[in-house]
């Protein structure tokens, strides 16, 4: 997978660029999706190239609502470039904020 993401705190955190190899399989009820960055020398201009340490989504039905499910995920991210840690930390949070919103407007859909 090659995606990107958008500018941050009006572009003080330049669009990040990340190349993955993920794997979605099944999983007792549910679904495992794993994934790592690779190295890939091609960069595109205007991007810093980030970097997704070994990590995992883990989406479980619940037993006492099987039509629910509980989304865990557990990511290691380094956007690199040069940041402050606060500003990583704020774009961060609003980033996961914005995904999991997101993700529920899709799943309604």
């Amino acid at each position: 997978m090659r995606y990107t993401t958008a500018g941050q705190l009006w572009n003080i955190i330049a669009p990040r660029e990340f190349v993955d190899f993920s794997y979605t399989t099944t999983y007792e009820d549910g679904l495992l999706t794993c994934g790592v960055s690779l190295d890939f020398e091609e960069v595109r201009p205007n991007f810093v190239r980030g970097f997704n340490h070994p990590c995992g989504w883990f989406c479980v039905p619940l037993k006492d609502c099987p039509s629910h499910s509980l989304l865990t995920g557990y990511i290691q991210t380094e956007l690199r470039g040069m940041l402050p840690q606060s500003a990583v930390d704020t774009a961060m949070s609003s980033t996961l904020a914005n995904f999991y919103s997101d993700l529920k407007k899709a799943l309604k859909a």
